[in-house]
């Protein structure tokens, strides 16, 4: 079963971050990435550029564009991974492992319902 990770943040908290505590929180979340790798269940993952570069388009015909995120919050989506687990609890543990990285970062485990294959998860045999 594909899930999404969905990890939420608040802007200004990691923009008030160093060069140097980015870059070792990476690190850090760049060691649970490349054990999903090895484990072969990590597909598509992305860092997130700030809301302030965003636009949402919402309403009826063409709709119309509005600038930043869609919805007001105090924390913001910053990023995703799109993991491959045979249940919902081996997914929760790898968010659990994000986490570990990223204490006061929130993930949002959600069940992927569509998947169109563009992106293969590696080692798996493209359908």
């Amino acid at each position: 079963m594909l899930y999404a990770i969905l990890a939420y943040h608040e802007e200004g908290v990691v923009e008030s971050w160093t060069k140097e505590e980015d870059a070792a929180l990476m690190a850090e979340l760049l060691q649970v990435n490349d054990r999903l790798v090895r484990e072969k269940c990590l597909g598509p993952a992305a860092r997130l550029g700030p809301t302030r570069g965003a636009v949402t388009l919402r309403g009826k015909g063409a709709g119309m564009i509005m600038d930043g995120p869609f919805a007001e919050t105090k924390e913001q989506l910053l990023g995703f991974y799109i993991v491959d687990c045979p249940m919902l609890e081996a997914a929760i543990a790898a968010a659990r492992d994000l986490r570990r990285a990223n204490p006061t970062a929130v993930y949002e485990i959600r069940p992927i319902s569509l998947f169109r294959p563009g992106t293969p998860l590696e080692g798996r045999a493209e359908s």
